[in-house]
């Protein structure tokens, strides 16, 4: 079992540290493209200035995320050997497609992107932007496409004791994945909405290219409040996925013991007592946990007792209750930060477009803070997804106990635990410091030979 804990240790911190870099590529391409989008259209220098300067991150970022998605891959074989044994005939298929497809594109137009600036034509150049952000997009979508298997598997027969693919529409339509892929990508505008908007809220707070940061501000709060409101309503359609699919996560969520009742309550929160099963001294709303579940004020929703009941009949006897705490406050976090996105944005767009922003030093503040905040809801959203599937690895299928390669000793785990973790803080440091220096050096105006006029496109070869 200490290979077990220290080989979920290892997956856990690599990915979340992972996850700390793919939300913000994905925003920050779509908001980089939407900016070099104005500037064309427009013919304003400022929004090229936009595109040129948020650009910079964005590649830093995509830099170092790359080397982090590759020691991600690894532990499939390092620490995860019986489980790649089982699943790997269905999980490497959109893994290999992501790499072939989603990340040789982006990687592609990004070279474009970069060196294109007065060598290509305007439209083909906004065009590579476009794709980069296309293929963020898609490489998000055939992670999920593998990761949904893992929480509902179809698609799939049993031979010879692994699971095999045998119809890749059933694997392309899981419902898992078309209630997670919205969710997450939305979760991505945010993050990178609220990176540009907190850089613009300090560099606003200096009184630094006040005319650059103030649009960077609207832009990115417009897009910032749109995709939090989306990711509430996409966050709802997972509630009510879960119910039918998933009704141990859901009850875990809720620290639910015994059935509730007809309306169901959400609690707000609760004294959790694992060893009693019981949660005591709850604060309740009531009506609202049936509509989470149900998109209707009434029904009751499955106690754990119940449903544990039910896996031991299903599947034999043993613990299906997974870790109820850091389920239970996992969710509250997550939906707690996701509705602060919402205010900051809505309070912070109407200030700015009062032009009022200026005079509020404790809201450009607040703006600074936003910056962390999506990054506490992705990862406590994945961490509620991920531990409120325990004991599975593969929902259903496979226990995670039996997953973990059986010639790695607990020694070897921890040594390579430990590497990682030192590795990704010099790389975490590093961007820290790239960004810091780029925030503090500012835009720098177009040099001569790259601007013609107002149009950087009017310059060798853009016709």
């Amino acid at each position: 079992m200490e290979e077990v804990l220290l080989a979920r240790l290892q997956f856990a911190s690599t990915t979340l540290f992972h996850f700390i870099f793919v939300p913000l590529s994905i925003g920050l391409a779509f908001m980089i493209a939407v900016m070099q989008t104005m500037y064309v259209v427009k013919k304003d220098e400022v929004y090229l200035k936009m595109t040129k300067f948020w650009g910079i991150f964005f590649l830093i970022n995509f830099a170092v995320g790359v080397v982090t998605g590759i020691i991600q891959e690894f532990q499939f074989g390092m620490n995860w050997s019986e489980y790649s044994r089982f699943v790997g005939d269905i999980f490497g298929a959109p893994l290999a497609v992501e790499a072939l497809l989603a990340f040789f594109l982006e990687s592609t137009f990004i070279g474009i992107w970069i060196f294109g600036w007065n060598k290509v034509p305007k439209g083909i150049h906004l065009m590579s932007i476009w794709l980069v952000s296309i293929g963020t997009i898609l490489s998000a979508f055939w992670i999920l496409v593998a990761n949904s298997f893992m929480q509902n598997p179809v698609g799939y027969t049993l031979q010879n004791g692994r699971a095999e693919m045998n119809d890749v529409v059933a694997l392309l339509s899981n419902e898992k994945l078309w209630v997670a892929f919205p969710h997450t990508i939305f979760a991505s505008l945010a993050t990178g909405a609220f990176f540009i908007a907190g850089v613009s809220a300090w560099n606003i707070l200096k009184k630094r290219d006040l005319t650059l940061y103030k649009r960077s501000l609207n832009v990115s709060l417009i897009v910032g409040l749109l995709a939090s409101v989306a990711i509430a309503f996409s966050g709802h359609s997972q509630a009510t996925y879960l119910m039918h699919a998933q009704p141990m996560k859901m009850a875990a969520a809720e620290a639910l013991w015994e059935d509730s009742g007809d309306p169901a309550a959400w609690t707000l929160f609760g004294n959790i007592d694992v060893e009693n099963r019981e949660t005591t001294a709850r604060v309740d709303i009531p009506y609202l946990l049936s509509y989470l579940a149900y998109s209707e004020f009434s029904g009751k929703v499955e106690g754990m007792d119940t449903l544990e009941a039910k896996l031991i009949e299903e599947h034999g006897e043993g613990s299906y209750i997974p870790p109820v705490k850091t389920v239970f406050w996992s969710f509250r976090i997550m939906a707690g930060t996701g509705g602060l996105l919402i205010v900051i944005a809505g309070l912070g767009l109407l200030l700015s477009w009062r032009k009022k922003i200026d005079a509020k030093p404790w809201m450009l503040k607040a703006l600074i803070a936003s910056i962390f905040i999506p990054y506490i809801a992705n990862s406590f959203g994945w961490i509620m997804s991920e531990i409120g599937r325990q004991p599975w690895v593969v929902n259903g299928l496979m226990l995670t106990e039996t997953a973990v390669s059986p010639n790695v000793s607990a020694g070897q785990i921890l040594f390579s635990l430990i590497a990682f973790s030192v590795i990704y803080t010099i790389l975490g440091i590093i961007m820290v410091l790239l960004f810091l220096k780029v925030i503090k050096r500012g835009p720098e105006e177009p040099k001569e030979e790259d601007v013609s006029a107002t149009d950087p496109f009017e310059t060798g070869g853009a016709h």
